[in-house]
């Protein structure tokens, strides 16, 4: 271990320094050494081939066992020496996944966009209701010069300032840049130059994504002092509508639960309770109107998670409709990037920015660019919508009757519900390595350095512990895995490629798991409160690369119902 230690230290000298030797013989020469010194290293025995069997639930006998040796000696050979290179965080696996099942034909809408624009909207003229106020609103607010940018991007930098011990729910308040930006905004929109509903509005980001200037921690004790150069893509598509950057927001530690190196970010509606994750910092200051709006990440229920435990309405796009360039990965098979906001109305205001790869790059080679339709009808007479009986059904929650509700106030809205299903004959319980592998290859170098040991949660269920076991996950299981996927995008295609809308519990068994796995976009939607005062939502899903049904219904719906108005009484009072 000494030997492999050293040469890795060399090795990361020539990387950094490239001095003495050529940097291609310095590789070539640490290669040939590191060869002859693991024959000094313990060799694999027999035993260690049975004990390993036992992780993989297979059995193989003595003499297959005694031809196993040499071959996994040299798979570990080759290992080694991959070790001894060094990968930048932003390179994928030339693999790319793709969610379209079999002769995907992408349902094509009709017409221009309508948000449904207020016009005239009358300045409350008190700081902390303008804080909760839409971005549809505050668009006019600017458009009509009613209010400047600078003047509410300092209403949001004081908010986040003030609640920040509180919430826990901010990172870095980005306040030079802010500034700067909202005075641009200003200056553009005094001569006549109005970029959009985004202009001039300001913003938090998830601490996953990459400002240049400013720290992207991750949300990890190990990271907590990490900068790049590189800008995110999502952050490009803000800052060219014009939209101000004041916080970069909690993660939960690499992209799970609600717990960073700094703290455990809390729900706004109840401070003894965390916020979930891992965009808890992105629904949390939402919800306490820190920020306009918000971007959040999911992987597996990080946008919709949070979205419902804060009470406000997270959008989880179609998997590569949006660009995740300059963010961390967790896996590249699932990642997914969209807006946290107050509305339906205001997701699909953002979304329609944020879509997409830009026309001068492709850092995100699974982003295709659909086109993207907004436009609410009066009812929801035209669209055909499906439901998940069952789960409502078997739905003994809190949520219960404000769900039931819910599906009462669709069919006044026009709404009439076809039953449908989950794929069965699926091996659910094995998806998960495929979240975990991908994540593991991702911070390889973590778990290799023992610097995972400094992440500030080492339990059971922690991310710490969640990339220790990722290293004992088989290829040959994770790749089986992924064919069952496959399987399960064609059957979850046949269930819902009818339909415009599927309806669904939030906390349906297996929902999240499924679309998440598919790719399919989904929107979190308030739908009341429990006993104890704490949001609930119901979860609207789309066809693919077909976000405009689920916008739409979710905005009628808050037509309707008016929960994404109700916001925590704390955070409502005017700050001395």
């Amino acid at each position: 271990m000494y030997i492999y230690k050293l040469i890795n230290c060399k090795m990361t000298q020539i990387f950094s320094a490239k001095k003495s030797l050529p940097f291609t013989i310095g590789v070539i020469a640490l290669s040939i050494l590191f060869s002859q010194c693991t024959s000094k290293q313990e060799k694999i025995t027999p035993n260690d081939v049975k004990g390993a069997q036992n992780l993989i639930g297979i059995q193989f006998s003595n003499q297959e066992i005694d031809t196993l040796v040499s071959y996994l000696e040299e798979n570990k050979n080759g290992y080694d020496t991959m070790r001894l290179f060094k990968l930048d965080y932003g390179i994928a696996p030339a693999i790319y996944f793709d969610p379209r099942p079999d002769g995907f034909q992408r349902k094509e809408r009709q017409g221009n966009s309508d948000y449904k624009l207020p016009n005239n909207v009358v300045d409350p003229e008190m700081e902390e209701k303008i804080a909760f106020m839409t971005v549809a609103q505050l668009a006019d607010l600017i458009r009509n010069r009613k209010i400047t940018s600078t003047a509410l991007t300092n209403i949001y930098l004081m908010r986040l300032e003030y609640y920040k011990d509180t919430l826990q729910a901010s990172v870095t308040i980005t306040k030079d840049l802010a500034l700067q930006q909202a005075k641009k905004a200003d200056e553009e929109i005094s001569k006549g130059i109005y970029k959009g509903p985004l202009h001039g509005i300001p913003y938090g980001i998830k601490d996953l994504f990459s400002v240049p200037g400013y720290k992207t921690t991750w949300g990890a004790m190990p990271y907590k002092d990490q900068e790049f150069d590189e800008k995110a893509e999502v952050v490009q598509k803000l800052e060219d509508a014009g939209a101000v950057l004041v916080a970069k927001l909690t993660s939960g530690a690499l992209a799970r639960g609600d717990v960073w190196f700094g703290g455990k970010t809390k729900n706004p509606w109840d401070l003894k309770q965390g916020a979930s994750g891992s965009s808890a910092g992105s629904a949390s200051a939402t919800a306490a109107g820190l920020v306009a709006f918000s971007i959040g990440t999911e992987t597996l229920g990080s946008i919709l998670s949070p979205s419902t435990r804060c009470g406000v309405t997270g959008l989880r796009p179609t998997y590569g409709s949006v660009s995740r360039a300059g963010c961390m990965s967790l896996s590249w098979s699932m990642d997914k990037a969209g807006p946290i906001c107050r509305s339906a109305q205001d997701c699909a205001i953002v979304y329609a920015i944020i879509k997409g790869n830009s026309n001068t790059t492709e850092k995100d080679h699974t982003v295709v660019n659909y086109p993207f339709t907004f436009n609410p009808p009066s009812d929801l007479s035209g669209y055909k919508i499906g439901y998940f009986k069952k789960l409502f059904d078997k739905d003994t929650s809190k949520t219960g009757s404000n769900n039931s509700e819910t599906l009462a106030t669709l069919k006044k809205l026009g709404a009439q519900l076809v039953e449908v299903e989950l794929p069965d004959s699926i091996p659910y319980d094995v998806f998960d390595v495929i979240l975990r592998a991908e994540a593991g290859a991702f911070f390889d170098e973590l778990v290799l350095s023992h610097r995972d040991r400094e992440m500030v949660e080492q339990d059971k269920s922690s991310r710490a512990n969640s990339l220790r076991q990722s290293r004992f996950i088989p290829a040959v299981e994770y790749l089986q895995a992924n064919r069952y996927r496959k399987i399960l995008i064609e059957k979850f295609n046949k269930t819902i490629k009818d339909l415009d809308i599927i309806v669904s519990p939030s906390n349906g068994r297996y929902q999240s798991l499924t679309t998440n796995l598919t790719g399919h976009p989904a929107i979190s939607v308030p739908n009341g409160f429990d006993k104890l005062g704490h949001p609930t939502s119901i979860t609207l899903l789309g066809n693919l690369y077909d976000e405009g049904p689920i916008l739409e219904a979710a905005y009628l719906l808050q037509q309707s119902t008016g929960f994404d108005e109700q916001h925590p009484e704390r955070f409502l009072k005017k700050i001395e």
